[in-house]
């Protein structure tokens, strides 16, 4: 019997490490996709222009009437 909780703990412990190994490779698989993501994005950031944030559009102003601000 206890040849059996050994194999058994042994098992457990195998498939835990199966798990750990697996989420990590998925984490690292995501995180070089995002980074690549990003790298292929900045050159083409590059070409446009800074812009400020807060810009009073047409759409703006309408809602300013509406809600009457």
């Amino acid at each position: 019997m206890r040849k059996d909780t050994k194999k058994q703990e042994s098992a457990q412990l195998d498939r835990r490490l199966l798990l750990k190994g697996a989420g990590l490779a998925l984490g690292a698989a995501g995180a070089t996709v995002a980074g690549v993501a990003d790298a292929a994005d900045a050159p083409h950031n590059k070409n446009k222009p800074q812009q400020a944030g807060y810009r009073e559009t047409k759409d703006v102003l309408t809602y300013y009437k509406h809600a009457r601000f």
